[in-house]
């Protein structure tokens, strides 16, 4: 066949970013030319979420742009949205391929087809005994590793169990196997992913701590990062394990969502404040300068003023390194969805922003506290107007400036030169 290009745009966690990273590679190995989203193609894949009413916005916005680009082009949408609304999206102009997330590792397969006969779309069902691998690489210093998909914690606010299924796991054999091929490329760092990765395993009597130790082991990975792990999943084992490893990463994100046990309990959250702060609490006593980030909802429905202020006194007491804040979003067949006392959206953000300004704050706090420290720097690969970036091991920002025989080397620095827009420079010519 005669060569044709495709571009892949990709929306929420990073569980997505891996398994679009696995399909590209399937196109490519196949002839495929790799494009830019914004540019003409012939093929358009977009890889969707539905976390937020915005993310499902941007997914249909993303639908639009691509059809606009190339009225001709095949677009194929892949993933959360097709699980929950395929026949909204069919009624899109210019979509030909529908896939959920079985059946999108297939997509190949699809696109080759649409070429024989014609396709309005379709959707073949979750299928939840089904685990797909997928892994990045090529087009980052660091690998993003899914080991873990599904989740069984249906909080009251969440579609992801709807969309993705129940928790389902890769062995640690086949975690090691694809660690392996992935170090193959000359990366030298891999972050674990999944979208409840502390229940890795549970469905074949396997542990993510058993998984850690085996990784441990690999002498040739120098660096590992693991994604957000729900509080109640995060042992001390994990913790003492981190604190007295040379490769896992000092860097750890932890849900909160809220900071009071009644709002957690309609959140149908599997732990309570106390709980979540004595993970901190752990953390802090062994890793003091471990970057620890958390996620909080704003205006979950029922939550009062009151709520609100307990909330931000906790989080004011607790160490956090910064937080990611969310404004809740009203999502269909949750069982949030059918609270009746909500929060108006102006409320909404007034809270949001005050979450806002204490995530920043504290995000200033702890990179001041690592000030004048000495830390390994992973750079990565872009040229950003000359300057080049990369993080330490507690995941603090550094930039110097752009020298390609830098990009995926780990280098030793003194953090000295704070930037106001929270990064550290390096002179290399004078500190190192």
């Amino acid at each position: 066949m005669s060569l044709k290009t495709i571009a892949f745009h990709h929306f929420g966690c990073k569980v997505n970013f891996a398994e679009v990273s696995t399909l590209s590679r399937q196109f490519h190995d196949k002839g495929y030319v790799l494009v830019d989203f914004r540019e003409e193609a012939d093929v358009y894949v977009i890889s969707t979420c539905v976390v937020t009413a915005v993310a499902e916005k941007k997914c249909r916005a993303a639908i639009r742009q691509a059809h606009r680009l190339n009225p001709s082009a095949r677009i194929a949408v892949i993933g959360c949205f097709p699980e929950l609304k395929h026949e909204e999206i069919a009624k899109i102009e210019g979509v030909n391929v529908i896939l959920g997330h079985s059946a999108k590792f297939g997509l190949l397969e699809e696109i080759e087809n649409l070429d024989k006969k014609p396709s309005h779309g379709h959707e073949i069902h979750l299928n939840e005994d089904l685990f797909i691998p997928s892994f990045s690489y090529g087009d980052r210093t660091r690998s993003f590793l899914k080991i873990q998909d599904g989740c069984d914690y249906y909080c009251s606010y969440c579609t992801i169990p709807l969309a993705r299924g129940h928790s389902r796991s890769d062995t640690i054999e086949n975690v090691l196997r694809n660690t392996n091929e992935i170090l193959q490329t000359g990366i030298k760092e891999i972050i674990l992913t999944g979208v409840n990765i502390g229940d890795f395993g549970r469905h074949q009597n396997e542990t993510l701590l058993e998984l850690l130790h085996s990784l441990e082991k690999i002498e040739e990975l120098p660096r590992i990062r693991i994604s957000s792990i729900e509080p109640d999943l995060l042992t001390n084992e994990i913790i003492d394990l981190i604190a007295g490893s040379k490769k896992f990463m000092p860097h750890f994100h932890i849900p909160l969502q809220s900071g009071t046990d009644k709002v957690l309990k309609e959140m149908k959250r599997k732990y309570n404040v106390a709980l979540f702060a004595s993970r901190i609490h752990k953390i802090r006593s062994v890793l003091p300068n471990a970057c620890v980030a958390s996620d909080i909802i704003a205006g979950f429905p029922g939550e009062s003023d009151q709520d609100f202020m307990d909330t931000l006194a906790f989080l004011n007491d607790v160490d956090l390194s910064y937080l990611h804040v969310f404004s809740y979003s009203k999502r269909d067949n949750t069982l949030a969805s059918m609270i009746t006392n909500v929060v108006q959206d102006k409320v909404k953000k007034e809270r949001s922003d005050i979450l806002h300004r204490l995530s920043e704050k504290k995000k200033k706090d702890f990179y001041l506290k690592n000030n004048g420290i000495e830390a390994n720097v992973l750079f990565e690969s872009d040229n950003s107007n000359g300057w080049i970036h990369g993080f330490t091991e507690n995941y603090i920002k550094v930039k110097t400036k752009f020298n390609p025989d830098l990009v995926n080397q780990i280098v030793p620095v003194k953090l000295d030169f704070l930037e106001d827009d929270l990064t550290f420079t390096i002179n290399f010519n004078s500190s190192t």
